[in-house]
């Protein structure tokens, strides 16, 4: 039966939503259907299409009490808003619904598995959030909270361990039908460790272990964990907050990071190999992945950063937060690939090409621009010239206006720079990254959404992604050398 609580929030976002017109939000990443959003949750395939849930306040651009919004897709970039799913209406959730994951049962409903947050009043007068894992049941559209909630409670964690960092259970179903969860948690050192669980029918769960543990190497709390198998190896994901920046790998504060190695799942033991960030940009968290029904690995992620969350105004904006464009994951040399999802291709529109082009000093071609993009690019040096010192490609560009991505072969270095974006707030506008190339050739793949740019280094070897709010006039591209360097372009328009 539907809470008071739910049918507002359902009312709230239907009258709102009717507020925000299409060309006010991305064309093809998903935004919340009004308010605000954070993380995925629920990324799945059930009867017939991708369903995908966030984190969401549908009545502020801020952080507030945790529903989940919930939005349906047959291509994974089209989503129709489907009404919100949870909100926060019970004993054991009443100060949010954070985030999940879902499964499809063997009697052909929907489980889903969420943290339900409880402020607790301290001695001191302040409050802390005690944190446990619940469950609601549903036909894609409509759940009814399991009766028997919480299922996991500090009762089911290691000794030591904190009840009030234990959230974002991330669900999968084993061969023989059963089912395991992974749950991230702060372990008695103070830093970041994953919990295994196990169910054999998605209801009863226990604890098994503690698959991987932080031991403070990477930042503190370890949130919104991911556990899959991919091209023969396994791959936990999780978000590190507090993170210390080590070289070019990771940056200061709110991270991201994926554990390469083996599963064993007799033992249940998972043996690390190599550790590297999911994303190099200014913008990327909390991702989810899903096993598509034709068997590809497609991960979606929140498409900002806690620390930038106050780039964009909001108390008059109607919606904040986006996600990534889903991207297909492959293990290459043993690390993490990753590519859009190959449905982008079926938006292109306008084919433009140039090959060759000598640039030197700034040029802009005929035919490239537009601010819903996907541009493919392949610099080098000109043949009997020294190396270029830098090149660069400026988008969402104007007289006032543009964010700029640049790379010196010298340095191997790629720089994202978004400081002339338009933003009034002394955020973080900058993130490098090395990148591998031959000689000064570098390939690039740029993808432009209104609000967003995301860029594919050497066919995914590298990612990095930002927001942008620039004005949408602002929409020239050019290209800016130092030192002489050859381009291929290939622009299609995005439909």
């Amino acid at each position: 039966m539907t809470s008071q609580t739910l049918r507002e929030a359902r009312k709230y976002e239907e009258s709102s939503e009717k507020m925000i017109s299409a060309e006010e939000r991305p064309a093809f990443h998903l935004s919340p259907r009004t308010g605000w959003m954070n993380d995925p949750n629920g990324f799945s395939w059930y009867d017939g299409k991708y369903h995908l849930f966030y984190q969401y306040n549908p009545y502020e651009c801020q952080w507030g009490p945790m529903h989940w919004g919930h939005a349906v897709s047959t291509d994974l970039l089209h989503w129709e808003y489907l009404p919100a799913a949870l909100a926060p209406d019970e004993a054991c959730d009443r100060d949010g619904c954070f985030s999940g994951s879902a499964v499809t049962l063997a009697d052909g409903r929907q489980l889903l598995m969420y943290t339900g947050v409880v402020r607790e009043r301290q001695a001191n007068g302040g409050y802390n959030e005690v944190q446990t894992q619940c469950l609601a049941v549903g036909d894609g559209t409509d759940y009814e909270k399991y009766g028997k909630n919480p299922v996991l409670d500090e009762r089911d964690i290691p000794e030591g361990s904190s009840r009030n960092d234990f959230r974002d259970p991330k669900m999968w179903q084993e061969p023989d039908g059963s089912y395991r969860c992974v749950i991230g948690n702060r372990a008695a050192d103070g830093s970041g460790q994953i919990l295994l669980f196990s169910s054999p029918d998605g209801f009863a769960w226990q604890y098994e272990k503690v698959l991987a543990a932080n031991r403070n190497r990477f930042g503190k709390m370890w949130e919104c964990p991911d556990f899959f198998p991919l091209d023969g190896r396994w791959v936990l994901m999780v978000s590190p907050q507090d993170m210390l920046p080590s070289g070019f790998e990771y940056h200061n504060g709110n991270g991201t990071l994926c554990l390469i190695g083996d599963y064993d799942a007799d033992t249940q033991e998972f043996t690390e190999c190599s550790d590297q960030s999911i994303d190099y940009g200014i913008d990327f968290y909390a991702p989810q992945t899903i096993l598509t029904p034709d068997g590809r690995r497609v991960m979606i992620g929140w498409m900002q950063n806690w620390d930038t969350c106050s780039h964009r105004r909001r108390h008059d904006e109607a919606w904040f937060g986006q996600m990534s464009i889903p991207r297909e994951l492959f293990l290459r040399n043993g690390r993490l690939w990753q590519r859009p999802v190959r449905e982008l291709e079926q938006l292109r529109r306008d084919r433009v090409a140039y090959d060759n082009v000598t640039v030197s000093g700034s040029v802009r071609l005929e035919g490239i621009r537009g601010r819903r993009v996907d541009m493919e690019l392949e610099v080098r040096p000109e043949e009997g010239c020294d190396l270029y010192r830098k090149f660069s490609v400026r988008f969402a560009q104007n007289d006032s206006y543009h964010t700029s991505l640049s790379f010196r072969p010298g340095e191997s270095v790629l720089k994202l720079d978004r400081k002339f974006s338009g933003s009034r707030k002394a955020v973080i506008h900058q993130r490098r990254s090395k990148v591998n190339h031959e000689g000064g050739r570098l390939r690039l793949r740029i993808i432009l959404d209104r609000f967003s740019a995301e860029v594919f280094v050497n066919d995914g070897e590298q990612t990095l992604s930002a927001v942008l709010y620039t004005p949408q006039e602002a929409d020239g591209i050019s290209f800016i050398a130092d030192g002489t360097v050859k381009l291929d372009v290939v622009k299609y328009q995005l439909a």
